[in-house]
């Protein structure tokens, strides 16, 4: 008998789910682009649809205590973190093995290069002294005696994030205060260098697209419009502004363009990787274009955008070892896994 997870490994959805997947069907293929967005510890859930915790653990706790160590996050003891122990990428990639199997759209298409860039800026010296103090002290008094302050570290995060990209939230009804415009001014260059060709533009916060369209009044927002997309398919939106929640999985902006600009980071790897692809290039590929992709990241030096950035790259760099030691020479050879289906 297979046996169930606890209630608190999974959701009512996927329980219900994983009933069909083991109990119902003969068969069953998990599809991803993205198995491990955010790190290893993403693996158990989709693992065991496939073999009810067979290879990485019947309940996710048995997954974690096998696999993982926890530990702090900053000064606070009670926010802590999984972190893979040494050992535990090789031992996983080895379990999932002979149930996987990578194929990239570079084995089918010649695709274009990706061609990445780091935009740094720095912060001018009064908004740099508002983040430091948003840093350490997590209060700051703004011009005007606005005061502004973070009552734990991920809302210290959370602020100095908007610190860098050019505006904080004063009070949790939305209001904001701007800091600078040394983002802008960068975006700004990269959108007169693209000399009229279409940009694509990843926000965070609500008071970036305020910023935004006031700074670009040429530029749309990306909604659930059809006719914004098709007009950007176009050629008739230079500057489209996206929050990659918005722009994932199944949306086409490839005809549109192929420059992308990060204006603000967040710690979403697969939202991250998803809103590229929609001008990646697989998707310039598939529809006959062979012209580079351009990702554009703008940084403020000495701030928690670098961490994020780091952090993004740590991740995407894990995943990509995994895909790559999963991945099965495509020969005519038919995969084990695959086999007994045909």
């Amino acid at each position: 008998d297979l046996a169930e997870p606890a209630p608190e490994d999974l959701g009512v959805r996927a329980q219900a789910l994983g009933k069909v997947a083991h109990k119902r069907v003969r068969r069953w293929v998990n599809l991803t682009d993205t198995p491990a967005p955010n790190g290893l510890r993403d693996l158990w859930g989709q693992s065991w649809f496939l073999d009810a915790g067979q290879r990485l653990g019947r309940t996710f706790s048995a997954f974690e205590n096998r696999w993982f160590a926890s530990k702090p996050v900053g000064n606070s003891p009670h926010v802590r973190q999984l972190t893979p122990l040494p050992h535990a990428q090789a031992e996983i990639e080895e379990r999932l093995r002979d149930l996987t199997i990578t194929v990239k759209a570079s084995d089918f298409l010649d695709l274009p290069p990706l061609v990445e860039n780091v935009i740094e800026v720095d912060l001018p010296p009064t908004a740099r002294r508002h983040y430091r103090e948003l840093e350490r002290e997590m209060f700051t008094v703004l011009s005007g005696g606005t005061e502004v302050e973070a009552f734990n570290a991920a809302a210290r995060t959370m602020k100095c994030l908007q610190a860098a990209n050019g505006a904080v939230y004063t009070d949790d009804k939305g209001t904001w205060k701007e800091l600078h415009d040394a983002k802008i001014e960068a975006l700004s260059s990269v959108v007169e260098e693209a000399a009229g060709a279409p940009v694509l533009v990843a926000y965070h916060f609500q008071s970036d697209l305020a910023r935004l369209q006031r700074a670009f009044p040429q530029a749309r927002t990306l909604d659930a419009e059809p006719r914004t997309i098709d007009a950007w398919n176009e050629g008739r939106i230079p500057v489209l502004l996206a929050h990659p929640a918005s722009a994932g999985h199944g949306l086409n902006l490839q005809d549109g363009g192929n420059i992308i600009v990060f204006f603000g980071l967040n710690w979403n790897l697969e939202e991250h990787e998803q809103i590229i692809e929609r001008i990646g290039p697989t998707r310039q590929a598939q529809a006959g274009y062979n012209r580079p992709v351009y990702v554009h990241r703008i940084v403020a030096r000495d701030t928690v955008d670098e961490l994020v950035l780091q952090r993004l790259q740590g991740k995407a760099s894990m995943q990509q070892l995994l895909l790559e030691a999963m991945r099965k020479k495509i020969d005519g050879t038919v995969h084990p896994a695959l086999a007994s289906s045909m």
